[in-house]
């Protein structure tokens, strides 16, 4: 069984570690069917996070927010919400700050290039030419390192132009501006640094690219994942071992885990049964757990030495399909679902008890799972639904999106029905509120965790992204206008409208006054 230990989360796939649970997304319908569960290929892959809205970030003290109208980086100082432009390239689609919280970083895809902007200035260090027709950027833990790639999956129309490939990385050296372009392999859709920012794998359709960045001039070794050169399953997901050893890789529709040593470059083939539709490792670092929804099965392997270990397998309760996971962040419990089925219903796993057949519990919903998220703390998990009606759904739900909040120690539950369709949501890490936007509605609403309840802020204008600041409760939510609007909102005491403080910027690419 999984151990138990605490959990220090690292995440760097274009998001600042700070951020990893202000996990926004644009919505994007499940795939929902009523067909044969034991055909669960035709049924597609899970989906736990969409692509990020344009979204702004964060260090300690600022908050910078990109303007691709007017091709320029905002930064505004928390508390005191003073404001200051700096110039970059030609739509700015991405800013990024360092985990050490001294740069913003920029990806400019009007302009090809990349813009490093000095935090506590601020102003322009260097700017760096790039590879054409590229989409995304990413940036290593330690702030060195940043790679900007074309990921199909993100393609929106009228991107790219003139001769393009799908198969270019541009890698930049942060400190000197130094550019490396590199081939990898066909359609590169996810990048990850090791823990240390030595190294980074970039997965493909095909195979994974190890680019060496210890030398200081990047350098690549290629891995072949699939045996058939000609129609590869598709590499969905990739995960990096705590101490960067191997890299476990789930392909779609296999009967295998990819595993990769990574200082070896050898690769092994770790059974699993017919369709793992999730992959994760364990908070403590010590198990990679796939979910394969074709066997409802479980197989755990350790992250010491998985090629020579016999996987533990644990069945799922036979009346439910399920094909993916979240971990607690305490290692005690995870939540097994599905979003590609109608079905009403989640499983928790009490990670603690060694009898399987008493770890696995059924609980209910009102209605199927869009998305679903458990807090930092373990404490509370929030579910996202749509407007879709199922057999299992309480009819009072149909044809309306709903949030439910869920307590993890007693499992009581406040389902709400929303007024539109979620398109953002950001969790604080102490885990006692979190915020949610809608399409269309000028509206921020506070869930507090806690008393699982809800408030509802009003806005000034349409909301396109909400943040939480580092180490607090204190929200932001970029808003449409032509001149840029952001609102903060700090929750002195949840559901205490009295003492809460609401500030809103008008036009704040033009310095302008703030608004209370």
């Amino acid at each position: 069984m999984v151990g138990c230990a605490d959990h220090a989360i690292d995440e760097r796939t274009g998001e600042a570690a700070n951020d990893y649970f202000d996990t926004g997304w644009e919505s994007e319908p499940s795939t929902t069917t009523d067909g044969d569960w034991n055909d669960t290929e035709d049924l597609g892959s899970e989906t736990e996070n969409d692509f990020l809205r344009l979204r702004p970030a964060t260090t300690d003290k600022y908050l910078f927010v990109a303007n691709p109208a007017r091709n320029t980086v905002t930064r505004i100082t928390v508390p005191s919400l003073d404001v200051v432009t700096v110039d970059v390239g030609v739509d700015p689609s991405a800013v990024v700050t360092t985990n050490d919280f001294t740069r913003a970083v920029t990806f400019n895809k009007g302009s090809d290039d990349i813009t490093v902007i000095d935090a506590t200035i601020p102003e322009v260090e260097l700017t760096v030419t790039v590879l054409k027709n590229l989409n995304q950027m990413v940036v290593s833990p330690d702030g060195n390192w940043a790679i900007a790639f074309h990921n199909a999956d993100a393609d929106e129309e009228g991107d790219a132009s003139g001769t393009i490939s799908f198969n270019e990385i541009s890698i930049v050296e942060l400190n000197t501006g130094a550019h490396t372009p590199m081939v990898v392999g066909q359609n590169p859709h996810q990048i990850k640094f090791t823990d240390d920012s030595m190294s980074a794998v970039v997965i493909s359709d095909d195979r994974l690219v190890i680019v060496d960045l210890s030398m200081g001039s990047p350098s690549r070794s290629i891995v072949n994942i699939s045996d058939d050169p000609l129609n590869p399953p598709r590499a969905e997901e990739v995960e990096l071992t705590p101490d960067g050893a191997y890299a476990f890789i789930r392909q779609y529709g296999a009967d295998e885990i990819v595993l990769v040593d990574m200082e070896t470059e050898l690769v092994y083939g770790l059974p699993v049964a017919e369709n793992p539709t999730d992959l994760d490792i364990s908070p403590d670092g010590t198990s990679a757990v796939i979910v394969d929804r074709g066997s409802q099965q479980l197989f755990i392997y350790p992250t010491v030495e998985p090629e020579n270990a016999v996987p533990e397998i644990i069945d799922l309760p036979e009346t439910e399909l399920l094909g993916s996971i979240q971990f607690s962040p305490d290692n005690y419990q995870a939540i097994l679902y599905t979003t590609v089925s109608d079905i009403s219903h989640y499983t928790t796993w009490d990670m603690t008890e060694p009898d399987p057949e008493f770890a696995m519990t059924v609980r209910p919903l009102v209605k199927p799972i869009q998305q679903l998220t458990v807090t930092p703390t373990g404490q509370s998990l929030m579910v996202l639904h749509d407007d879709g009606a199922s057999e299992d759904s309480n009819p009072a739900y149909d044809g309306k999106f709903a949030i439910t909040l869920i307590d993890l120690y007693d499992f009581l539950d406040n389902p709400m029905i929303l007024p539109a369709e979620p398109t953002s949501f950001a969790n604080s890490l102490s885990g006692e509120v979190g915020y949610v936007i809608m399409e269309g509605v000028p509206q921020l609403t506070l869930l507090a965790y806690d008393a699982l309840m809800h408030l509802d802020i009003e806005l000034k204008s349409n909301p396109v992204h909400v943040g939480i600041l580092p180490d607090t409760n204190y929200a932001y939510v970029n808003q449409e206008h032509d001149l840029g609007r952001l609102t903060f909102y700090d929750p002195v005491d949840p559901l205490n409208v009295t003492d809460d403080v609401l500030q809103t910027i008008t036009g704040f690419e033009l310095n302008s006054a703030i608004e209370h």
